[in-house]
């Protein structure tokens, strides 16, 4: 337990002080609680604990599960009552709804629905349609719901009130460019010619539960974030981008073959990576490479090793690996230092 205690600590540290108070103390006292450590230990492999206990008690609550821990849920009441006092209530919740979360720790993933990350996203599809001179072909391993597909139907501004982007969005995303230069951007999306997302379990916001649990993920503060979720929502369901379910790494030698040739291909993932056991990277890597031998491609992605933003690419085979710099988890912020 002593791993698991390490990791609930680390997640109030590295990602929860100073954006959520209430899942900050949460995880600071659950990493010294055996008992809810036990209960989260059935979580599946590879997936980021925390996150899913914590959104598997959220996705209770919101699912209509009667009890007073809701009234310190910012996004569940208006006035939520203070963090200090909500532990009891919260070990309380976890045994009266053991087994419920054990299903939910088993069978749910933590999917990327950020569609914040988007903001530094665009930047770097517009550096390579700078650099590329032809239109994009996207491929996102870990689509979940595919939101991030959208990119190109998003409007963006970096801090100085100009908007760039789709003129006719209807999500609109801000975010701080914290270290380095400001990013070139083209005033309206680089175009994109084919695009394509793969999950090995696909999201299907049109049904209500699949929405919820997405919904359930985002943190209790995060306000801003529900609002952009159902926005972004509400652009796919109007236009759905294609999508299928299967595993990234091995179907992406023939989504790429199906990329017209006279376009650049973009392999994204962002927060997957941490994931995945390092034989599925090193398999990622190798199978980009060999993408990489008939035709041109870049491969964009953070928290494969590190917890930066990467612009690797294969041009006329030559490879050169570019970091970008530093992103917050939720896209409210990131450095630019490459262009």
């Amino acid at each position: 337990m002593n791993q698991l205690s390490k990791r609930f600590e680390d997640f109030a540290e590295q990602e929860c002080d100073g954006s959520s108070p209430l899942y900050a103390h949460l995880s600071r006292q659950v990493s010294q609680d055996e008992r809810v450590l036990e209960l989260a230990s059935h979580a599946s492999e590879g997936q980021p604990v925390p996150n899913l206990l914590f959104g598997a008690v959220h996705y209770l609550l919101f699912k209509g599960k009667e009890h007073e821990l809701k009234h310190f849920y910012p996004s569940i009441v208006e006035n939520p009552n203070p963090v200090e006092n909500v532990y009891p209530l919260f070990h309380q919740f976890c045994s009266e709804n053991h087994q419920a979360i054990i299903e939910i720790l088993k069978g749910r993933r933590v999917q990327t629905n950020e569609v914040r990350r988007c903001a530094y996203l665009y930047p770097v599809f517009c550096e390579i349609y700078k650099r590329a001179a032809t239109p994009l072909s996207i491929i996102e391993i870990g689509t979940s719901a595919g939101l991030q597909l959208l990119f190109d139907e998003y409007a963006y501004s970096y801090g100085d009130g100009e908007w760039v982007g789709s003129e006719d969005a209807k999500v609109h995303l801000t975010a701080e460019v914290r270290d380095g230069s400001k990013p070139f951007v083209f005033k309206t999306s680089p175009p994109v010619v084919s695009k394509v997302g793969i999950d090995v379990n696909l999201s299907d916001i049109t049904k209500e539960d699949e929405r919820l649990w997405l919904k359930a993920l985002i943190w209790p503060e995060h306000e801003e974030r529900r609002r952009l979720f159902e926005g972004a929502a509400q652009q796919l369901n109007e236009n759905p981008p294609p999508m299928i379910e299967g595993d990234g790494i091995t179907l992406i030698t023939e989504k790429a073959r199906m990329a017209p040739l006279n376009s650049a291909l973009c392999i994204y993932h962002t927060h997957v990576a941490n994931q995945l056991p390092e034989t599925k990277k090193a398999e990622l890597l190798k199978r980009i490479r060999e993408i990489g031998a008939d035709r041109d491609v870049f491969h964009i992605y953070n928290n494969m090793n590190d917890r930066r933003l990467h612009l690797d690419s294969i041009r006329s085979g030559v490879e050169t690996h570019e970091v970008i710099g530093e992103t917050d988890g939720h896209g409210r912020w990131f450095d630019w230092r490459i262009g």
